[in-house]
């Protein structure tokens, strides 16, 4: 993993660790600008990029980290070098772990000013509220899992004023993203069924088509290989897919004594993209009949059938 370590005067150098050796860091969720307005890894390595709108985000996440006792932070655009397709997929399947093992994650609101909502003064609860509810970081695609994997999550506005954690806020974020409170409390995701998951992701959108199913790989606990170009609809039945083996997998494990949770798809049916993938997925010969381990058959073919994850 490559963190960034804070300097002084504002300075930063990229430094790279092994998993066992990885430190305490913040990490940044933010939403993307235009590609030429983002500092990447290429900038940070020829000492380029600050006079890049995206470099104000950088030096927000490394004055905040140090303000909060950490010396080492992770910012998506220049950590990562995009240029290689490896380094590329085998980070966004480690992204999930990264933003779980965070010890402070900050949410940079570029669309959200205090100056606007307030005047002057720090904003009261009520205020950071309302002030959030239409930003456009909850519209992404890859937020999600920024949202859910990391224990302490602090939204910042524009101007880096605190506006509260995902615990202080946490009815307001429901409200907004449908997800539920025990989910934001950090209980673990295989506790909440597959359709109720698949919610969570409902109306998110991302740049690059493929984003929509790639982003869901940490938040349905799979790996497997990024293909660019693929399309959408690929990319979601090669995820189904490995929803399905892991379906498969669990029950295997299963014991007679031990209580299943089970979930319907057909209840999903906010999202016409996902809903429809995965009913031609279906179709095609998809999930099909699961067994619980104790001898009973379920059939999770139909979208009207249970399926069971977790």
């Amino acid at each position: 993993m490559r963190l960034l370590k804070a300097e002084a005067n504002d300075k930063f150098s990229l430094v790279e660790f092994v998993d066992k050796d990885v430190p305490s860091y913040a990490i940044l969720s933010h939403t993307w600008g235009k590609d030429a307005e983002e500092v990447t890894f290429q900038d940070l390595v020829s000492g380029s990029g600050e006079d890049k709108p995206g470099y104000g985000k950088i030096l927000f996440c490394g004055k905040q980290a140090v303000e909060d006792g950490l010396q080492f932070f992770w910012v998506d655009t220049c950590c990562i070098d995009k240029s290689s397709s490896a380094e590329l997929s085998e980070a966004i399947n480690s992204m999930f772990r990264w933003y779980r093992n965070a010890a402070r994650c900050y949410v940079y609101l570029s669309d959200v000013s205090i100056a606007s909502s307030t005047g002057n003064g720090r904003p009261s609860q009520q205020m950071s509220t309302r002030t959030i509810q239409h930003s456009r970081w909850f519209t992404r695609s890859w937020t999600l899992q920024e949202l859910v994997a990391p224990m302490l999550v602090e939204f910042f506005s524009v101007e880096g004023e605190r506006l509260g954690d995902k615990t202080a806020l946490g009815q307001a974020i429901r409200e907004i993203t449908g997800i539920s409170i025990q989910a934001l409390q950090g209980w673990p995701l295989s506790e909440f069924n597959v359709d109720e998951r698949l919610s969570w992701a409902d109306g998110r959108m991302a740049k690059r088509e493929e984003d929509t199913a790639y982003s869901l790989l940490g938040i349905f606990d799979i790996h497997m290989p990024l293909l660019y170009g693929e399309g959408q609809k690929k990319a979601f039945a090669r995820l189904f897919k490995e929803i399905e083996q892991s379906i498969i997998d669990e029950q295997s494990t299963l014991t007679p004594k031990r209580s299943m949770k089970t979930g319907c798809f057909s209840r999903y049916n906010r999202s016409p993209n996902i809903y429809n993938d995965f009913q031609q997925f279906n179709a095609l010969g998809g999930i099909q009949n699961i067994s619980t381990g104790n001898g009973n058959q379920f059939p999770g073919a139909s979208l009207t059938g249970p399926v069971y994850l977790g």
